[in-house]
Protein backbone atom coordinates (compact mmCIF):
# COMPACT_ATOMS: atom_id res chain seq x y z
CA UNK A 1 0.00 0.00 0.00
CA UNK A 2 1.41 3.37 -1.01
CA UNK A 3 1.78 6.29 1.39
CA UNK A 4 -1.06 8.12 -0.34
CA UNK A 5 -3.52 5.26 0.18
CA UNK A 6 -2.27 4.44 3.66
CA UNK A 7 -2.38 7.79 5.42
CA UNK A 8 -2.14 11.31 4.11
CA UNK A 9 0.54 13.43 5.76
CA UNK A 10 2.44 16.68 5.38
CA UNK A 11 4.85 14.82 3.11
CA UNK A 12 1.99 13.54 0.93
CA UNK A 13 0.59 17.03 0.46
CA UNK A 14 4.00 18.41 -0.50
CA UNK A 15 4.40 15.66 -3.11
CA UNK A 16 0.97 16.48 -4.49
CA UNK A 17 1.90 20.15 -4.91
CA UNK A 18 5.13 19.21 -6.64
CA UNK A 19 3.24 16.87 -8.98
CA UNK A 20 0.54 19.44 -9.71
CA UNK A 21 -2.16 17.24 -8.15
CA UNK A 22 -5.06 19.13 -6.56
CA UNK A 23 -5.57 18.65 -2.82
CA UNK A 24 -9.20 18.14 -1.79
CA UNK A 25 -10.15 19.33 1.69
CA UNK A 26 -13.45 19.71 3.47
CA UNK A 27 -14.59 20.43 6.99
CA UNK A 28 -15.99 17.58 9.10
CA UNK A 29 -17.48 17.52 12.58
CA UNK A 30 -18.49 13.90 13.26
CA UNK A 31 -17.37 10.33 12.68
CA UNK A 32 -20.13 9.82 10.10
CA UNK A 33 -19.14 12.95 8.17
CA UNK A 34 -15.49 11.91 8.30
CA UNK A 35 -16.14 8.39 7.04
CA UNK A 36 -18.26 9.58 4.11
CA UNK A 37 -15.82 12.36 3.16
CA UNK A 38 -12.91 9.94 3.24
CA UNK A 39 -14.78 7.35 1.17
CA UNK A 40 -15.49 10.11 -1.36
CA UNK A 41 -11.73 10.68 -1.70
CA UNK A 42 -11.08 13.79 0.40
CA UNK A 43 -7.42 14.08 1.37
CA UNK A 44 -7.65 16.40 4.38
CA UNK A 45 -10.46 16.89 6.90
CA UNK A 46 -10.45 20.11 8.88
CA UNK A 47 -12.41 20.07 12.11
CA UNK A 48 -13.14 23.74 11.61
CA UNK A 49 -14.19 26.21 14.24
CA UNK A 50 -17.03 26.71 11.77
CA UNK A 51 -18.61 24.02 13.95
CA UNK A 52 -19.59 26.97 16.10
CA UNK A 53 -22.10 27.96 13.41
CA UNK A 54 -22.91 24.62 11.80
CA UNK A 55 -23.05 22.26 14.80
CA UNK A 56 -23.27 24.26 18.00
CA UNK A 57 -25.59 27.02 16.83
CA UNK A 58 -23.39 29.96 17.81
CA UNK A 59 -23.65 33.28 15.99
CA UNK A 60 -19.99 33.07 14.89
CA UNK A 61 -16.86 31.05 15.65
CA UNK A 62 -15.73 33.11 18.64
CA UNK A 63 -17.56 31.15 21.40
CA UNK A 64 -16.13 27.73 20.43
CA UNK A 65 -14.14 26.30 23.34
CA UNK A 66 -11.04 24.16 23.29
CA UNK A 67 -12.92 21.27 24.90
CA UNK A 68 -15.66 21.41 22.26
CA UNK A 69 -13.09 21.45 19.47
CA UNK A 70 -11.13 18.54 20.95
CA UNK A 71 -14.28 16.44 21.29
CA UNK A 72 -15.28 17.03 17.67
CA UNK A 73 -11.74 16.39 16.43
CA UNK A 74 -11.62 13.06 18.25
CA UNK A 75 -14.92 12.07 16.64
CA UNK A 76 -13.62 12.91 13.17
CA UNK A 77 -10.42 10.98 13.80
CA UNK A 78 -12.42 7.91 14.78
CA UNK A 79 -14.32 8.14 11.50
CA UNK A 80 -11.34 8.67 9.21
CA UNK A 81 -8.69 6.00 8.76
CA UNK A 82 -6.60 7.48 5.96
CA UNK A 83 -7.40 11.18 5.55
CA UNK A 84 -5.29 13.78 7.28
CA UNK A 85 -7.23 15.25 10.22
CA UNK A 86 -6.46 18.80 11.37
CA UNK A 87 -7.89 20.44 14.48
CA UNK A 88 -8.77 24.11 14.13
CA UNK A 89 -7.56 25.84 17.29
CA UNK A 90 -10.37 28.07 18.60
CA UNK A 91 -10.16 31.73 19.50
CA UNK A 92 -8.23 32.26 22.73
CA UNK A 93 -6.43 28.92 22.69
CA UNK A 94 -3.16 30.15 21.14
CA UNK A 95 -3.09 33.96 21.32
CA UNK A 96 -2.33 34.50 25.02
CA UNK A 97 1.17 33.03 25.06
CA UNK A 98 3.41 30.67 23.16
CA UNK A 99 3.43 28.30 26.13
CA UNK A 100 -0.37 28.14 26.11
CA UNK A 101 -0.33 27.51 22.37
CA UNK A 102 2.09 24.58 22.73
CA UNK A 103 0.14 22.99 25.59
CA UNK A 104 -3.21 23.37 23.83
CA UNK A 105 -1.95 22.27 20.41
CA UNK A 106 -0.32 19.20 21.93
CA UNK A 107 -3.72 18.12 23.24
CA UNK A 108 -5.00 17.76 19.67
CA UNK A 109 -2.29 15.22 18.90
CA UNK A 110 -2.35 13.43 22.28
CA UNK A 111 -6.08 13.39 23.07
CA UNK A 112 -7.85 13.66 19.71
CA UNK A 113 -5.41 11.84 17.43
CA UNK A 114 -5.15 14.79 15.05
CA UNK A 115 -2.33 15.03 12.55
CA UNK A 116 -1.81 18.73 13.21
CA UNK A 117 -3.50 22.02 14.04
CA UNK A 118 -4.63 25.11 12.18
CA UNK A 119 -4.38 28.64 13.47
CA UNK A 120 -5.14 32.04 12.00
CA UNK A 121 -2.73 34.86 11.30
CA UNK A 122 0.34 35.76 9.28
CA UNK A 123 3.57 37.36 10.46
CA UNK A 124 2.18 38.10 13.92
CA UNK A 125 1.70 34.36 14.50
CA UNK A 126 5.10 33.27 13.19
CA UNK A 127 6.72 32.94 16.66
CA UNK A 128 3.85 30.64 17.67
CA UNK A 129 4.08 28.62 14.44
CA UNK A 130 7.85 28.25 14.79
CA UNK A 131 7.58 27.06 18.39
CA UNK A 132 4.83 24.55 17.62
CA UNK A 133 6.79 23.11 14.71
CA UNK A 134 9.91 22.91 16.88
CA UNK A 135 7.82 20.94 19.37
CA UNK A 136 6.84 18.48 16.63
CA UNK A 137 3.34 19.80 15.95
CA UNK A 138 2.44 20.28 12.26
CA UNK A 139 0.82 23.68 11.62
CA UNK A 140 -1.66 24.63 8.92
CA UNK A 141 -1.55 28.43 8.61
CA UNK A 142 -4.43 30.70 7.56
CA UNK A 143 -4.29 34.20 6.04
CA UNK A 144 -6.71 36.55 4.31
CA UNK A 145 -10.15 36.69 5.84
CA UNK A 146 -9.80 35.51 9.43
CA UNK A 147 -13.14 34.45 10.94
CA UNK A 148 -11.76 34.74 14.48
CA UNK A 149 -11.06 38.43 13.80
CA UNK A 150 -14.58 39.22 12.61
CA UNK A 151 -15.30 41.48 15.59
CA UNK A 152 -12.07 43.43 15.15
CA UNK A 153 -12.60 43.75 11.39
CA UNK A 154 -16.25 44.73 11.76
CA UNK A 155 -17.51 41.90 9.57
CA UNK A 156 -16.44 39.68 6.68
CA UNK A 157 -14.76 41.16 3.60
CA UNK A 158 -12.38 40.34 0.77
CA UNK A 159 -8.74 40.99 1.64
CA UNK A 160 -5.94 41.98 -0.72
CA UNK A 161 -7.60 44.19 -3.31
CA UNK A 162 -5.50 47.22 -2.41
CA UNK A 163 -1.83 47.00 -3.44
CA UNK A 164 -0.50 47.49 0.08
CA UNK A 165 -2.76 44.81 1.52
CA UNK A 166 -1.90 42.43 -1.31
CA UNK A 167 1.81 42.85 -0.60
CA UNK A 168 1.16 42.34 3.11
CA UNK A 169 -0.61 39.04 2.38
CA UNK A 170 2.25 37.85 0.18
CA UNK A 171 4.66 38.76 2.97
CA UNK A 172 2.46 36.87 5.44
CA UNK A 173 2.45 33.78 3.23
CA UNK A 174 6.22 33.79 2.83
CA UNK A 175 6.64 34.33 6.57
CA UNK A 176 4.42 31.42 7.66
CA UNK A 177 6.26 29.17 5.23
CA UNK A 178 9.58 30.29 6.69
CA UNK A 179 8.21 29.68 10.20
CA UNK A 180 7.53 26.05 9.27
CA UNK A 181 3.84 25.80 8.36
CA UNK A 182 3.17 22.76 6.13
CA UNK A 183 0.37 24.53 4.21
CA UNK A 184 -1.58 27.77 4.24
CA UNK A 185 -5.25 28.55 3.75
CA UNK A 186 -5.97 31.56 1.54
CA UNK A 187 -9.46 32.80 2.38
CA UNK A 188 -11.43 35.34 0.32
CA UNK A 189 -8.56 37.00 -1.51
CA UNK A 190 -8.45 37.89 -5.25
CA UNK A 191 -7.62 34.94 -7.46
CA UNK A 192 -4.66 36.61 -9.17
CA UNK A 193 -3.12 37.32 -5.79
CA UNK A 194 -3.75 33.67 -4.86
CA UNK A 195 -1.94 32.64 -8.05
CA UNK A 196 1.05 34.84 -7.17
CA UNK A 197 1.20 33.48 -3.62
CA UNK A 198 0.86 29.88 -4.81
CA UNK A 199 3.67 30.33 -7.32
CA UNK A 200 5.86 31.98 -4.66
CA UNK A 201 5.57 29.23 -2.05
CA UNK A 202 7.03 25.76 -1.78
CA UNK A 203 4.25 24.66 0.59
CA UNK A 204 0.69 23.99 -0.64
CA UNK A 205 -1.93 26.74 -0.70
CA UNK A 206 -5.49 25.71 0.06
CA UNK A 207 -8.11 28.17 -1.14
CA UNK A 208 -11.59 29.08 -0.03
CA UNK A 209 -13.07 31.92 -2.03
CA UNK A 210 -9.59 32.46 -3.48
CA UNK A 211 -10.01 31.17 -7.02
CA UNK A 212 -8.82 28.15 -9.01
CA UNK A 213 -5.06 28.65 -8.89
CA UNK A 214 -4.44 27.35 -5.36
CA UNK A 215 -2.92 23.90 -4.87
CA UNK A 216 -6.14 22.71 -3.27
CA UNK A 217 -9.58 23.76 -2.13
CA UNK A 218 -11.47 23.60 1.14
CA UNK A 219 -15.17 24.16 1.73
CA UNK A 220 -17.51 23.99 4.69
CA UNK A 221 -19.29 20.66 4.29
CA UNK A 222 -22.73 22.01 5.16
CA UNK A 223 -22.43 24.64 2.41
CA UNK A 224 -21.59 22.20 -0.38
CA UNK A 225 -24.12 19.58 0.72
CA UNK A 226 -27.03 22.01 1.01
CA UNK A 227 -27.42 21.66 4.76
CA UNK A 228 -27.17 25.34 5.58
CA UNK A 229 -30.62 26.53 4.59
CA UNK A 230 -31.25 28.99 1.78
CA UNK A 231 -28.00 30.95 2.20
CA UNK A 232 -25.08 29.79 0.05
CA UNK A 233 -21.79 31.73 0.34
CA UNK A 234 -20.49 33.10 -2.94
CA UNK A 235 -17.36 30.94 -2.69
CA UNK A 236 -19.41 27.74 -2.33
CA UNK A 237 -21.42 25.58 -4.69
CA UNK A 238 -24.17 23.19 -3.62
CA UNK A 239 -23.16 19.79 -4.94
CA UNK A 240 -26.22 18.30 -3.26
CA UNK A 241 -29.40 19.35 -1.50
CA UNK A 242 -29.26 17.04 1.50
CA UNK A 243 -31.23 19.45 3.65
CA UNK A 244 -34.23 19.11 1.37
CA UNK A 245 -33.81 15.33 1.22
CA UNK A 246 -33.60 15.08 5.02
CA UNK A 247 -36.67 17.25 5.50
CA UNK A 248 -38.66 15.14 3.03
CA UNK A 249 -37.57 11.90 4.69
CA UNK A 250 -38.46 13.18 8.16
CA UNK A 251 -41.83 14.39 6.89
CA UNK A 252 -42.50 10.87 5.54
CA UNK A 253 -41.48 9.44 8.91
CA UNK A 254 -43.80 11.85 10.71
CA UNK A 255 -46.68 10.91 8.43
CA UNK A 256 -46.07 7.17 8.83
CA UNK A 257 -45.99 7.39 12.62
CA UNK A 258 -49.05 9.61 12.89
CA UNK A 259 -51.16 7.52 10.51
CA UNK A 260 -50.09 4.26 12.15
CA UNK A 261 -48.33 2.67 9.16
CA UNK A 262 -44.99 2.65 10.95
CA UNK A 263 -43.81 0.61 12.69
CA UNK A 264 -45.27 -2.48 11.09
CA UNK A 265 -44.88 -6.09 12.15
CA UNK A 266 -41.62 -6.33 10.25
CA UNK A 267 -40.14 -3.54 12.41
CA UNK A 268 -41.37 -5.00 15.68
CA UNK A 269 -39.84 -7.40 18.19
CA UNK A 270 -41.52 -10.81 18.26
Amino acid sequence: MSEATNHFSTRTLMKMKQAGEKIVCVTAYSAIMARIAEEAGCHLLLVGDSAGNTVLGYRNTIPVTLEESLMLTAAVRRGAEHAMVIGDMPFGSYQASIDDAVLNAARYLKESGADGVKLEGGRAMCPVIKRLVTAGIPVFAHIGLLPQSVLKDGGYRVHGRADAEAQALLDDALAVEEAGAFAVTLECIPMELSRKITESLHIPTIGIGAGPFCDGQIQVITDILGLGGDFVPRHAKQFGKLGCAMKAALADYHAAVTDGTFPGEEHSTK
